[in-house]
């Protein structure tokens, strides 16, 4: 296959595997996000997450995490149900936690279709990822056309809205790049006045006030600062995308893995606050909860009341 039947079949493919889309874009250095990034650091809204402020240069070139990296290959996978948890007052999760985690779905289809490409190109290199390393996922979707960077800072498709994993595959395979879209969130602000913290402006989010960081990335304890702003999530936090109007077209995913456990769906609130170490095990087993552990779930529970 010549370049551009090569890249017609891995978009095929990826689809074929269950993937929404794939989108391809040039490894190069990311000139427009390097201050962008500089300065929301700068800023501390990355809060705790001191990782964010590691490895700069690698974050803004790939080429520097893979040496001899020619391209960027984007993907996602759908998440979206709609399927919700059957009691309003218990603690909310949010959609993407209610399977298996995402890291070890998503590592073994990109392992898959990255030895389908080196079955069809020959012998090439790369590496893939999944919030493994210090790759700006959101960026490269929007440079391969996969969508924009929205007002409330998450990936946005016109086609499916933005309840989607993004990944990618960094390779020293030429392919035909794919070029960016436009912006579609016009002069609506439906995320920024939705949002109980009050985390975001137009287009850039302070992490350091975002539920999600709260109830997940944050070792402390949540700030007194939150009290009655939590909007009951207890892990992570869905507000400014359900709120968000591209995501009318979000269509529920096809992925068994996903399915929730009935206990995190059925479970009322007096069911949460006599959760047991045990009873959180088998729940959230193999499931991005976990990776928080039940103390601080627990903690996140007593806040909320």
């Amino acid at each position: 296959m010549n370049k551009t039947q090569l890249t017609q079949w891995l978009k095929t493919e990826a689809q074929n595997m269950g993937f929404l889309s794939c989108g391809i874009a040039e490894a190069a250095f990311l000139e427009a996000e390097a201050p962008r990034l500089e300065k929301w650091l700068h800023s501390g809204h990355h809060g705790q997450m001191h990782y964010m402020a590691n490895h700069f240069d690698k974050r803004l070139d790939p080429r520097l995490l893979v040496p001899g990296a020619k391209t960027v290959i984007s993907l996602l996978l759908n998440y979206y149900t709609e399927t919700t948890q059957k009691d309003p007052d218990a603690p909310k999760f949010s959609k993407y936690a209610y399977g298996k985690d995402y890291h070890f779905v998503i590592k073994d289809k990109l392992k898959a279709l990255f030895e389908k490409i080196q079955q069809q190109a020959g012998e090439i290199s790369g590496r893939v990822f999944v919030d493994s390393a210090p790759v700006m996922d959101k960026a490269w979707a929007a440079k391969s056309g996969l969508g924009w960077v929205g007002k409330n800072t998450n990936l946005i498709s016109k086609k499916v809205g933005s309840f989607f994993f993004i990944a990618e595959i960094i390779c020293d395979l030429e392919l035909d790049y794919d070029g960016p879209t436009t912006d579609h969130c016009g002069s609506c602000t439906a995320c920024i006045d939705a949002c109980p913290t009050q985390a975001l402006t137009p287009y850039q989010i302070d992490g350091s006030k975002c539920i999600s960081y709260l109830t997940i990335e944050l070792k402390d304890q949540i700030p007194s600062e939150f009290q009655n702003k939590m909007d009951g999530w207890a892990f992570g936090c869905d507000v400014c995308q359900t709120v968000c109007p591209w995501n009318r077209f979000a269509h529920s995913h096809q992925e068994s893995y996903f399915t929730p456990k009935d206990e995190l769906l059925d479970f009322s609130k007096s069911d949460w606050e006599e959760l047991t170490e045990e009873t959180f095990n088998v729940i959230f087993k193999n499931s991005a909860v976990q990776r928080t552990g039940y103390t601080r779930l627990k903690q996140t529970f007593d806040f909320l009341n």
